[in-house]
């Protein structure tokens, strides 16, 4: 990786992280919608990231949240639940041998593969949250529904700046 690239996953791990802290941390639809607009950075690192490297990243994020949010390793353990399942999509769908792009982002991957990867890494990331914060299941039904609706949420948000910031590469 040189040098640019890591710069711009420092700034967007700021960016992102103060975004979700300051502003979107006590935005909630009758406390059934709850966006995490933080995961867009463990979405968008690049693809030759080393497994152990993305799996710390995604340790360190959590952390950090969790350092704000009081939640005592909740997103630390759906952070590092998104990661795997990152790794598992990636390896499954993108050959990293023979591809040239650096990043998985919408301008890069096309809006189908994008919309699955974030749709199963963001479903991941909110099922380990609200089911650890919950940690019972007799409310089953009501942690889905707030599972279902802040993942609708978030990636209604994720897809609107990954639009925003829509760069097309020629193909």
């Amino acid at each position: 990786m040189n040098s640019k690239i890591i710069l711009v996953n420092i700034f967007r791990w700021f960016l992102l992280l103060f975004i979700q802290i300051l502003l979107l941390r006590n935005l909630s639809f009758y406390s059934l919608a709850t966006p995490f607009v933080y995961i867009l950075f463990l979405l968008l690192l690049p693809f030759k990231i080393p497994n152990l490297l993305l799996y710390l990243i995604a340790f360190a994020t959590g952390l950090t949240l969790d350092a704000f949010y009081d939640t005592l390793g909740v997103h630390t353990a759906a952070c590092v639940a998104l990661a795997f399942v990152r790794i598992s999509f990636i390896t499954v769908t993108v050959n990293k041998d023979n591809f040239d792009e650096p990043e998985p982002t919408l301008g890069n991957m096309g809006f189908k593969w994008f919309s699955i990867y974030a749709i199963l890494c963001t479903f991941a990331h909110h099922l380990v949250v609200f089911f650890l914060e919950t940690f019972r299941l007799t409310e089953f039904s009501y942690t889905l529904l707030r599972c279902l609706l802040s993942a609708i949420f978030t990636l209604f948000l994720i897809i609107l700046i990954e639009f925003i910031f829509y760069n097309r590469k020629a193909r």
